[in-house]
């Protein structure tokens, strides 16, 4: 903070949260105005966010990006389900109703970039797709694009592997939609999974 105060000009401080903010939603659309959900993602984005607002009191913007789930060729999630559908199905957890909030890789680097140079973009910003799906909806867009069959996990399996924490990092429902984003005129290169996964398989 004291590097922020003693700046020459006026900085801009972009963190980086997650949509682990609004916890599990269910079918509920969120955006930027939602009010937080519960649990220790929840808590731990809350923390986050509230530690790096404080640089607001020194003059400086600050942009706290909440990411979806980053769809990228070598690392994340994508990279974990393509590895085992090339031996075996796309598995999808839990029974497929569940909302998942995803973003491209490439348009995180471009929402930054945007952030940077958008003046009137400070405060909390939804880097994420346009068009959440279901996780139903995920796996059978994988499955058809690697010609792979989809089977689904039930929560129990999960939940045994991962005691206490399945939930938040499997399982969670999270509708999350980038209305600040659009309202400024940002315009996505991958606005939909299967432009986005063909891109990248």
């Amino acid at each position: 903070m004291a590097a922020l105060a003693g700046a020459r000009s006026a900085p801009v401080l972009i963190t980086a949260s997650a949509i682990g903010y609004y916890g599990d939603r269910g079918d509920e659309e969120l955006t930027e105005e939602s009010q937080p959900g519960d649990g220790f993602l929840a808590r731990l984005c809350q923390d986050w966010e509230a530690a790096a607002a404080r640089a607001a009191e020194h003059g400086c913007r600050v942009v706290q990006t909440r990411f979806g789930v980053i769809q990228a060729r070598d690392v994340g999630m994508l990279v974990a389900m393509r590895r085992s559908a090339l031996v075996g199905p796309v598995v999808r957890f839990g029974y497929g109703r569940r909302h998942q909030s995803w973003v491209a890789l490439d348009d995180v680097t471009r929402a930054i970039t945007f952030a940077l140079a958008t003046p009137a973009l400070a405060g909390p910003l939804n880097v994420t797709s346009p068009n959440p799906i279901t996780n139903a909806a995920y796996a059978a867009t994988l499955g058809r694009i690697m010609r792979r069959p989809v089977i689904p996990v039930p929560p129990l399996l999960p939940r045994i592997a991962l005691p206490g924490v399945a939930d938040e990092l499997l399982l969670q429902s999270a509708k999350v939609l980038p209305r600040r984003l659009l309202s400024a005129g940002f315009q996505f290169r991958y606005p939909t999974l299967d432009g986005c996964l063909r891109a990248l398989l």
